[in-house]
């Protein structure tokens, strides 16, 4: 669960989820010891979900608002009366509500620290999201956006870089695979990189 030996601020998330909707892949840190507490306004009658991919670096204060933040915004009031106790509600129906759908980030997506990913965004493979973000709009892979709201700064890589790594799909690998990638998955060197990889793929 500890991926620094010795330091408890700093987990893998999927041993430590109990939320069966929330679903997060292999390897995907945050940097504090209780990722279900970013994740705020999870209500299970919106039956909405958090998915996660694999290899994921979150930083501390991050947090994923879900579905149940979004108040009834087709009637004359907002007052959410059904959550609260001793108001004669029922829930409004799905189709009254602003549900915008599952939240699903991407494989080796970088949120930096304080970034805020607001319901139903869609962030693609090897997205990098700036400290203090909010985030409202979906994200393209390999593509780096900041600020309130979130915009892109630019693309990581060259279409065409992007679209081999996009193919490499390398966290889906094996683990001794991976370990055999470490030395490309790491080199600066972005023309040796894409030689490299047109010759595996």
């Amino acid at each position: 669960m500890h991926p620094v030996a010795g330091y408890d601020k700093e987990i893998y998330v999927k041993p430590t989820v109990k939320n069966p909707n929330i679903i997060v892949g292999d390897f995907t840190y945050i940097a504090d010891s209780d990722f279900e507490s970013h994740v705020t306004h999870h209500y299970e009658w919106n039956g909405d979900k958090l998915i996660i991919g694999k290899f994921c670096q979150i930083a501390s204060g991050v947090e994923f608002v879900m579905n149940g933040a979004n108040h009834q915004m087709n009637a004359v009031t907002t007052f959410p009366f059904y959550t609260l106790e001793g108001w004669d509600m029922e829930p409004p129906a799905q189709a009254d509500l602003p549900l915008k759908g599952d939240t699903v980030i991407g494989n080796d997506v970088w949120i930096g620290q304080n970034a805020v990913i607001l319901p139903g965004v869609q962030i693609g493979d090897g997205a990098i999201i700036g400290a203090n973000s909010i985030v409202g709009s979906d994200v393209e892979p390999y593509t780096i956006v900041v600020g309130n709201p979130a915009r892109v700064l630019r693309k990581r890589f060259d279409d065409e870089l992007i679209d081999l790594m996009l193919r490499l799909k390398w966290w889906d690998k094996s683990i001794e695979e991976i370990d055999g990638l470490i030395p490309i998955l790491t080199c600066s060197d972005l023309d040796t990189v894409r030689k490299i990889l047109k010759e595996l793929l």
